[in-house]
């Protein structure tokens, strides 16, 4: 069923912007006056179409959903038996370059468009996001010795005002890649005056980390992580456990561990499971009472480690949530802010692939994609309408790109046919689609290795 779901959520995203793309490219070109002779919505054989307006063009529908295609009239094509001097003028390859040129950018200015209203809807309607409030567990990461503490709430970055864990994340990552230190302001609770608020200044050292540990969990090597519900408190206590034999009862609130006192509950499970088969003692409070108990984790199993065990349910590790909710104007600028800070992020790390600063294997195939389709549209509306927006800044960045084959290829071929004052020779296009399919293919064997190879990850943890 999962299976079923994924896939349907891939070809329901891909039909979708690969359509806007298309129709980008039509909208444009009837605006300039080219003369189209089908818009399929899928591809391969037509299996229904009707023809509309003075062209006669057809509109179509095809077997194959995997998005659409735009078809222009073409004197030289051996159909096409009845034409006039008027439709060869308003062929595709006869119209002037900044016309062509114009046509060919509406596809990627299409997915842009898209990702922006998304995103703008997304912003009116009302996000729930964690805010972005730290948890530091180590006094020697950098994020502490840059003076950053426990519970502290980001309020800016680089003058950018932040509300949730995501905006914190994407600030970081796009200082990170810039090989610049970010200007964060915090504010956490005053030492001095219990109940009041301190604002105060950090300067985080994100020129340490290199571009291949930008792709991991940059913010764990930096000390930083999401802060979750501090109290450590047992729903449920199963009998014959570790707890039960030493005597804890569901309710029991769990201060500290030896000397230790218990960041949240997060680190309680790491200290347990980091203790398997010895003795701890725990600060307990009970209603008004204080006490310690001695417990030792029972040894299990678990993804091929072992790991400590009390055998309890804690109470739920929650973040703290806002909705952040913009008016029109506000969303659709956010919204096109995102698209920009996207593609420009997009557009650095391929630079940086080029140049070996990262990884080939964030290069992600049909696969990888149809997983993410399948996740978002289980989680919901939000999350999957979110992930189409991102797609489609992908594919409208990717389509930029100046290689041969790819919209951005085209765009080349006009700019140096601007440059030098004619188009350029065929054999010379020829040459080029040869090299620009070759290093597409290259691409798309990368995508898809890095697809199976992520697939064959996943397996042991599917095996019993």
């Amino acid at each position: 069923m999962i299976f079923f779901q994924s896939v349907l959520a891939f070809f329901v995203s891909l039909s979708i912007l690969v359509n806007i793309h298309e129709l980008g490219h039509y909208l444009v070109a009837r605006w300039c006056g080219v003369k189209v002779r089908r818009y399929s919505f899928g591809w391969g054989k037509v299996i229904y179409s009707r023809k509309f307006g003075k062209d006669q063009m057809e509109w179509a529908i095809s077997n194959l959903p995997l998005g659409g295609y735009v078809s222009w009239f073409d004197s030289s094509d051996p159909d096409t038996t009845e034409f006039t001097q008027e439709d060869v003028a308003r062929e595709f390859r006869n119209q002037s370059v900044w016309k062509r040129a114009a046509i060919v950018l509406a596809g990627p200015m299409a997915n842009f468009l898209l990702a922006i209203a998304l995103f703008a809807g997304l912003f009116m309607h009302g996000i729930q996001e964690p805010v972005a409030k730290l948890r530091l567990t180590s006094s020697s990461s950098l994020a502490y010795q840059a003076g950053l503490r426990q519970g502290d709430l980001v309020l800016e970055i680089n003058d950018k005002k932040i509300q949730t864990w995501t905006e914190l994340k994407w600030h970081l990552m796009k200082a990170g890649l810039s090989h610049a230190d970010p200007h964060i302001e915090v504010q956490r609770d005053n030492p001095d005056r219990p109940g009041s608020k301190i604002r105060l200044s950090v300067e985080l050292p994100m020129k340490q980390l290199s571009a291949k540990e930008l792709e991991g969990d940059f913010a764990g090597l930096l000390g930083l992580g999401l802060a979750v519900n501090p109290e450590v408190i047992f729903d449920e206590v199963m009998p014959d456990s570790p707890a039960s034999k030493a005597g804890l009862l569901a309710g029991d609130q769990i201060i500290a561990v030896g000397q230790k006192p218990l960041l949240d509950v997060i680190d309680f499970i790491a200290v347990v499971n980091a203790n398997p088969g010895k003795s701890l003692s725990l600060l307990v409070k009970r209603k008004q009472d204080r006490f310690e108990v001695g417990v030792t984790p029972v040894a299990q199993q678990v993804n091929g480690k072992t790991v400590g065990q009390l055998k309890v349910k804690l109470r739920a590790v929650n973040p703290e949530i806002v909705t952040v909710q913009s008016s029109f104007f506000e969303a659709i600028s956010k919204g096109a802010e995102r698209v920009w800070d996207t593609s420009s992020l997009s557009l650095k790390m391929i630079g940086k692939m080029f140049t070996g600063e990262v990884s080939l294997r964030n290069i992600s195939g049909p696969i990888t994609i149809a997983d993410y389709a399948g996740q978002t549209s289980r989680i919901g509306a939000i999350s999957y309408i979110n992930f189409i927006a991102f797609v489609s800044i992908s594919l409208g960045v990717m389509n930029l790109l100046p290689i041969p084959f790819l919209d951005g290829g085209h765009l080349l071929y006009y700019s140096l046919e601007v440059l030098t004052g004619k188009p350029l020779p065929e054999r010379s296009i020829r040459m080029a689609q040869y090299a620009g399919g070759t290093l597409l293919l290259a691409m798309m064997g990368i995508a898809f290795f890095n697809d199976f190879a992520r697939l064959m990850s996943y397996l042991p943890r599917l095996m019993p």
